[in-house]
């Protein structure tokens, strides 16, 4: 498995930006696909953003261009670059990694996670 930290997180307001990091440690960056997810209690873990290991990325149906995910295979972190943020992003962001080349956009196919880093928009 991947240890993975987040850091980003914060209170912001409507409209304003965050960037979240997630660094990863462990087994090796390299071959390794990654991704956000997000939750909000009561509701299920939603996919926001992956990337694969070489090229390519890819984003919720929500995010609407607000959203970029970018990675530093040197530095083993991804990031989050959040823009535009509404109310109802407010929600726990998790960064999660999976052997292989491809994001997914299931939870299930991730089996290193961070622990998690809180987002809060208000207005």
């Amino acid at each position: 498995q991947v240890q993975m930290v987040e850091s980003g997180g914060g209170l912001v307001q409507y409209g304003g930006s965050l960037r979240l990091s997630c660094e990863a440690s462990g087994r090796t960056f390299s071959n390794n696909a990654m991704a956000w997810f997000r939750q909000v209690p009561g509701k299920e873990p939603e996919f926001v953003a992956g990337i694969n290991w070489r090229i390519g990325t890819g984003y919720g149906d929500f995010v609407k261009g607000r959203f970029t995910i970018s990675r530093d295979n040197a530095k083993n972190t991804v990031f989050l670059q959040m823009n535009s943020l509404k109310l109802e992003d407010t929600a726990t962001y998790s960064c999660a990694a999976k052997i292989g080349t491809y994001f997914s956009r299931w939870r299930a196919d991730y089996d290193s996670w961070g622990q998690g880093t809180q987002v809060t928009v208000s207005s």
